[in-house]
Formats: C-alpha cells, sequence, structure tokens
C-alpha cells in the first residue's frame, strides 16, 4: 500500500456537450474516490456534467476577441498552475489541431508525466498529417492513448508511435441508474439520437429520411433528437418527408439518461465516432441501439441481434429495415433488451479507472 497523495490534471476544453468532456468528467468521480487529488482544468467556461476536483476555469479568462495577448495570458495561467502544484500527470482530452501551439504545451508548458487522448477515428483532428510532427510532438509523451484498438491500429501504422495504448470509455453506471428516475413529460412512443449537429458528421438528415421510410410512422412511434446545432435543413426533410409532426428536436439536455430510458431504442447514424458514450449511456439505461458499423465504436459496443442491431455501414435501406425489425418482432426487441445493460460491464467505470491507474503505474 502506497501512501502517497498523488496529484493529477485533466485537461479539456469543457466540462459539458462533448464525448471527451464526459470522459474527463467521469474519469475526475473515478480518482477523486480512489484519493487522487484531481484538478480539472479547462479552456472553455461550460460546465454541466457531474465531475470531482477542484476545478481550474481558465474560461473565465477569455474575453471576447480572444486575441493573441488574451491567449498568452491563459497560457501562462496554466503554466503558473501547472508548476505550482507539481503534478505526478496530466491527462490532455483536448481535440488538438493547432500544432505550433501543440509543440508549445507538450515540450514548454506541461512539465510532467503527461498522456495524450484520442477520441476520434477522424486522428488528424488531434495529430497532424506530417509523421515526423506526429513524433516531434507526441513519441516523448508518457503515453498515447487511443478509444479502440482499431483507431491504436491507425495511430501506429500511420504515425509509427510507439507509445499508444487502448482504453475505451467509461460509463458510471450508478450516474446513468440515478438520473434514469427523474421524470419525463413525454406522452407519445418514440425513438431516440443524439448528438451535435453543427457539423454533418452525426447524420441526422439520413436518420430522418430512413425514418420517414420505416413502419414507424404508422405505428405512431416518433423520433426524438437531443443535441444542438442548425435545424433548418432538418425540419426541412422532416417536412419533405411529411413527417414533420412526428420528429422534435428537444436541444441539448443535462440528462439525456432520462429520455433513453423511455425510449423503445437508440440509432446512431454516423459517418463516423470514436466510442460513442451515448451507446455506453444508452446500453446502462437497458435501451437497445441501432447503429451502422461505421468508424469506429459500434462494433465494440454492440453484439448484433443480442443488445442492439448493427448496420452495414451507411446503408439507408439496412438502417429502415433494422428500424422496422426492431418494432416488428417483439421477442428480438425483449431480447435485446434484457441484454443491453449485462452488455456494458467491459466499460464500468471502475474497470476502465483500474485500467487508467495501471498505465499510470498508480498502486492505492
Amino acid at each position: 500500500m502506497s501512501n502517497k497523495k498523488y496529484k493529477i490534471a485533466l485537461i479539456g476544453y469543457r466540462l459539458s456537450g462533448g464525448g471527451s468532456d464526459k470522459v474527463m468528467a467521469t474519469l475526475s468521480i473515478f480518482f477523486e474516490k480512489m484519493g487522487i487529488e484531481v484538478h480539472n482544468i479547462i479552456v472553455l467556461d461550460e460546465v454541466s456534467f457531474p465531475y470531482s476536483g477542484k476545478l481550474v476555469n481558465l474560461g473565465l479568462l477569455k474575453n471576447k476577441s480572444n486575441g493573441l495577448v488574451n491567449k498568452c495570458k491563459r497560457f501562462i495561467a496554466m503554466r503558473r498552475h501547472l508548476k505550482a502544484n507539481d503534478f505526478d500527470y496530466i491527462i490532455d482530452f483536448r481535440f488538438r489541431t493547432k500544432f505550433i501551439q501543440e509543440l508549445i504545451l507538450a515540450r514548454l508548458i506541461y512539465n510532467t508525466k503527461t498522456i495524450f487522448t484520442v477520441h476520434s477515428f477522424l486522428i488528424d483532428h488531434y495529430m497532424p498529417n506530417n509523421s515526423w510532427l506526429t513524433r516531434l510532438i507526441y513519441n516523448h509523451c508518457y503515453a498515447n492513448v487511443a478509444i479502440v484498438n482499431s483507431m491504436k491500429e491507425l495511430i501506429v501504422n500511420k504515425h509509427n508511435l510507439k507509445n499508444v495504448v487502448t482504453i475505451f470509455n467509461p460509463i458510471n453506471l450508478d450516474e446513468a441508474n440515478e438520473k434514469c428516475k427523474e421524470a419525463l413529460d413525454i406522452n407519445f412512443d418514440y425513438i431516440i439520437a443524439i448528438g451535435q449537429y453543427e457539423n454533418p458528421i452525426k447524420q441526422f438528415d439520413k436518420l430522418i429520411l430512413s425514418y420517414a421510410n420505416s413502419i414507424l410512422p404508422d405505428k405512431q412511434i416518433h423520433l426524438v433528437i437531443l443535441g444542438n446545432g442548425q435545424r433548418a435543413l432538418l425540419e426541412k426533410t422532416a417536412k419533405d418527408n411529411k413527417v414533420e409532426n412526428f420528429v422534435h428536436f428537444l436541444g441539448y439536455q443535462n440528462n439525456p439518461f432520462k429520455y433513453l430510458k423511455q425510449s423503445r431504442f437508440l440509432v446512431l447514424s454516423s459517418k463516423n465516432e470514436g466510442l460513442p458514450n451515448v451507446i455506453l449511456e444508452s446500453l446502462a439505461c437497458s435501451t437497445p441501439v441501432v447503429a451502422f458499423d461505421c468508424p469506429s465504436g459500434p462494433k465494440e459496443t454492440i453484439i448484433n441481434l443480442k443488445n442492439g442491431i448493427l448496420v452495414e455501414d451507411q446503408n439507408l435501406q439496412k438502417l429502415t429495415e433494422a428500424m422496422n425489425l426492431l418494432v416488428s418482432d417483439e421477442a428480438l426487441y425483449r431480447y435485446c433488451k434484457q441484454n443491453a445493460q449485462e452488455s456494458v460491464t467491459p466499460f464500468l467505470l471502475d474497470t476502465i479507472g483500474q485500467k487508467w491507474l495501471d498505465l499510470m503505474e498508480i498502486s492505492l
């Protein structure tokens, strides 16, 4: 047993909205529970996820212009905090596209063992396309964590990094079970999709089209979409396909679990992913999932015809058929539903948290 009090800095853009932000918040809860001192350092003043530990909100220093002087001010504030606290580890959850900035952070500001995470199959959101630059920034660090094995293989094959490991995203089952209990004021049967639609990656327009071609509207089963973005195109797609009265845009919700719990099933229609937290959250609520077999994540979480249906990637006709099947075959639906929560066992917070402790060689 070690008597050392470990200190970890978790660095992200915010504690709200995104999948990597949720992972950061969830891991902060685990680390604090294990007696580790946690500092959550965020760049944007956005907090909605439950978290534990100290909050260092650099977003409070950001002004409207966000000019060079203001950015330098936040850089200096971060550097001072890291230097003053003598952290054992830094874990960076941000997407990283400004590579000169990242080189400065990695080489000059991060002053201890640093772990960088990659949360999308689009690895150029985290690492330069130029492999020499990638190795310059990331080969010296303690570790690079990919969230699925196929992502790890892509990074290693493309950039020849020697320090890449796989650790899945965690799901906090206690949080899911508690938040499922919250009352929900929806008086119709529905399926659900969740995600930001500020960009086309979630492909909600294709989902609406697939839904319109299914038997669900005739059976009075609606489609609920949670998340923010430009909804005009999506509303037009629903109207053009005569399902505007069945498609509901409810915006971003702090508690998606209560919506997932009451939904028949979740649909994921993405072009690409990392390891979607929303799949784990849905299964934790005993709600099956229908998802494209896109790169990456669905095949790691969905056991076809056991906790949901894995659909041929980008095949809209097959997506429609899968939704129809999960509505028309009651025995299959019940089977998938009864298996859903147990299927997240490999992703439970205590299991994934221990993998992080093992990576950092922390013995508590």
